[in-house]
Formats: C-alpha cells, sequence, structure tokens
C-alpha cells in the first residue's frame, strides 16, 4: 500500500517512542519523513531502525536536529522537510516531557519546562507548518496529547494542562484551516509503553490502578498510536477534523489515574493529606 507515495511529513519527537512509531507508519505507506529532535545520536539511531523495516530510499528519511520551542528552528525544520517546490503534506508534534507534583507544590521553573516543549513546540509546529501545508494545498496536522488532557490527573496537573491546551489548539487550528483542505486532530493516549512512563510501568501499585480503569485492561503499544496517527492524517481520514481521539484501552470512560503514591514519595505526605 502507498497511499501516502510523494507525500512528505515532519514528526517531532521523531527519533523515540511514539514520534519513531508514527514516521514508521507514515514511511511504510510511502511518505518521506523528517525526525525533528533535540539529540541527534537518537536522531541518528532513530533513522537507522527505520531503515532496518524495509527497503526505503536514503533520502526517505530525514533527520534535524533542534529544539521544538525555539521559533527559528521550527521554521529551519519545515523547510527541512518539504519535497519539491516547497510542499509539505503531514506534521505531527510528538515532542513532549512528563511531569508531576501537586499543584501547590509545582515550581514555576518545572512548571516552564513542560509548557515549553509540550505546548509551546506543538503551538510552534502547528503554526509553521500550518501554513505551509495550508499553501501546499492542504494535507493533515495531528498532535499527540494525551488521557490527562481528557481525565484529571491527581498531582500531575501542569502535565494535564499542558496536553488540554493542545486539544484545544488543534480544534481552533481545524476551524480556521479547513477552507485551505487543512486537517487537524490530535490522539491522546492511555498508558503506552516508552521510556517517558517506565516508572509509571514499573510501580505495580500504579500500573494496576490504570489496568483497573481500562475497559481493554492492558497498556498500549506506540505502534497501536502510530496507526491512529496514520489513519488520521491518511486519505481515508479526509472528512475527520477537530478530533481529539482517544487511544486508551477506553480509560477515557471512567477515570484518571491514581499518582498520590509518587506525590507523597517526592513531596511528603503533608503535600497531599495536607496541612498545606
Amino acid at each position: 500500500m502507498n497511499a501516502l507515495a510523494g507525500h512528505y511529513a515532519l514528526i517531532t519527537g521523531g527519533g523515540s517512542g511514539i514520534g519513531l512509531a508514527c514516521a514508521a507508519h507514515l514511511l511504510r505507506d510511502g511518505a518521506t519523513v523528517t525526525l525533528l529532535g533535540r539529540d541527534p545520536q537518537r536522531l541518528a539511531d532513530g533513522k537507522a531502525q527505520l531503515q532496518g523495516l524495509g527497503d526505503f530510499a536514503d533520502d526517505r528519511i530525514r533527520t534535524f536536529a533542534g529544539d521544538t520551542a525555539e521559533e527559528a528552528v521550527m521554521a529551519e525544520a519545515v523547510a527541512a522537510a518539504e519535497g519539491p517546490g516547497g510542499i509539505l503534506h503531514i506534521a505531527v508534534a510528538s515532542a513532549g516531557v512528563g511531569g508531576l507534583a501537586p499543584l501547590t507544590h509545582q515550581s514555576l521553573e518545572d512548571f516552564e519546562r513542560v509548557m515549553r516543549t509540550n505546548l509551546t513546540g506543538t503551538f510552534l509546529l502547528l503554526k509553521h507548518a500550518g501554513k505551509r501545508i495550508a499553501a501546499s494545498g492542504g494535507g493533515a496536522l495531528c498532535a499527540i496529547s494525551s488521557i490527562a488532557g481528557v481525565r484529571t490527573h491527581r498531582y500531575g496537573g501542569t502535565y494535564a494542562a499542558s496536553k488540554a491546551a493542545i486539544d484545544m489548539l488543534i480544534r481552533t487550528l481545524a476551524d480556521e484551516l479547513g477552507h485551505a483542505g487543512v486537517r487537524a486532530n490530535s490522539v491522546c493516549p492511555g498508558l503506552v509503553e516508552t521510556d517517558l512512563s517506565q516508572g509509571l510501568q514499573d510501580s505495580a501499585e500504579v500500573l494496576n490502578d490504570y489496568l483497573a480503569c481500562m475497559p481493554i485492561a492492558r497498556t498500549g503499544s506506540v505502534d497501536d498510536i502510530g496507526a491512529a496517527v496514520r489513519f488520521l492524517c491518511g486519505p481515508e481520514a479526509s472528512w475527520i477534523t477537530g478530533v481529539n481521539l482517544s487511544v486508551d484501552g477506553g480509560q477515557h470512560l471512567r477515570r484518571g489515574p491514581d499518582w498520590s503514591s509518587f506525590a507523597r514519595m517526592a513531596f511528603g505526605n503533608a503535600a497531599v493529606d495536607g496541612p498545606y
């Protein structure tokens, strides 16, 4: 299947995890992909993994090293991802960081760190790639949000707020650029097996709480998310825009996880139970 043959795509956080899985799904269907990330070695390793998936021409997998929250970097990365004539068809915002703290104990420094990567980086991709995709005659953008943007995550409010804001940016961009043939959607993963979530998986108490909140009680894989992103960015989803798609085993039907054990370890019982 080569439904995306001749398409050019940019993926932030593309060197590993969910971003790399998104790149793999797009690549397999014919797209030329550019991986954007801060770590050149991770990008090189990610490119090598993609090359191991099939006999792909070397120029179909590009890398660009830089900070997604720097506007000049993002503008340059979008230009580097373009095809002949400056065309760009697909952009995926996958770069993200985690964060855990009761809001009453949240440092401003850590709040700004999470927002800078998760929200500012996504905004800059939507801004610069959105304009280029519109000028190219249309295409699709997709952001990686989270179950945390859908259901409250006690002691993870900063992370949750960044993801909820991403979902609103997506809906707004979909409303603004639909007339130009641009579609914008987000995928909201539940607990997916990545390096970022390893601590959650390693705690039996927290993992079991997650599973108890899922009608389909298993952790997700990066391929679960990559497949959803591929669908939303492909021609099969040509009449879908402004959607925040939960891919979480159904956890959005119930509640967010209990992270209180982590909050107690990091900040003490008083941060959870008071006195504050």
